[in-house]
């Protein structure tokens, strides 16, 4: 029998692999039917689904690797970092979902929730103050109206995989949905600041880099509590605590 590996796993939900099958596990149905709409209509590749027997969802395991981790070494080459820009515009010009994803949070609804957040980093002594402020600064340029386009909403570089320099699939479709397409490109290079040219040199197209930056501080700012709560560690060498130094 092939070994159970867990992929993550927290209070919300749980990822295994069994062989070529992973396992999703997610007692919140409504994001599971987002997961499954969001790749068949997603135009790039994505695992095939399997079955779906809730509150487990089976989907093919994707060929390659992924193109490294958040607070770890990047193990795929400048021209992979570009295939990845390449397919992350062509969701972004693909029509967007119906609903709103993630990525597509109301700007006031962002500010209030980073308004907060940010209040309870300093008064609960998770964050230094200097730290907070500087980096709730550099958050403001995020808030700021956008086209809505088909977002991942959660695009870490462990849910890209390449063999070689071809992207051979996408996962974790939970968040998807109407939203910033910006967003995504800083979810997908927080903590890889050195590969930014190489996905804009394939995703073809002048970005602001300030909002780049802006995401990066407020996904850091309004994640960083939930990682300590839920067993993970934002302090970690390259993690969201030093993309958020790396702002001072």
């Amino acid at each position: 029998m092939d070994e159970v590996e867990v992929v993550v796993a927290h209070s919300e939900r749980a990822t295994l692999r069994v062989g070529d099958v992973f396992l999703k596990v997610d007692a919140d149905q409504a994001r599971v039917d987002v997961e499954v709409e969001a790749m068949s209509l997603a135009p790039v590749p994505t695992p095939e689904v399997l079955w779906r027997k809730p509150p487990v969802l089976a989907i093919t395991a994707l060929p390659g690797t992924t193109l490294g981790r958040l607070g770890g070494p990047s193990t795929g080459s400048p021209t992979a970092w570009a295939a990845a820009g390449a397919a992350i515009r062509k969701l972004h010009d693909a029509p967007p979902p119906s609903w709103q994803g993630r990525a597509g949070r109301s700007i006031v609804a962002l500010e209030a929730e980073l308004e907060a957040e940010c209040a309870l980093l300093v008064t609960s002594g998770i964050l230094p103050a200097d730290l907070v402020t500087r980096n709730r600064r550099v958050a403001e340029a995020a808030l700021r109206p956008w086209t809505p386009a088909f977002t991942h909403g959660d695009l870490q570089i462990a849910h890209v995989f390449v063999d070689g320099d071809e992207v051979t699939g996408i996962i974790d479709w939970s968040e998807a949905g109407q939203g910033d397409a910006l967003y995504d490109l800083a979810t997908f290079t927080l903590g890889h600041e050195e590969h930014l040219d190489d996905v804009m040199t394939g995703y073809g197209t002048d970005i602001d880099l300030d909002v780049i930056h802006a995401w990066w501080s407020l996904r850091s700012l309004l994640a960083v509590r939930w990682l300590t709560e839920h067993g993970f560690d934002p302090f970690a060498p390259g993690c969201e605590v030093d993309v958020l130094k790396a702002r001072m």
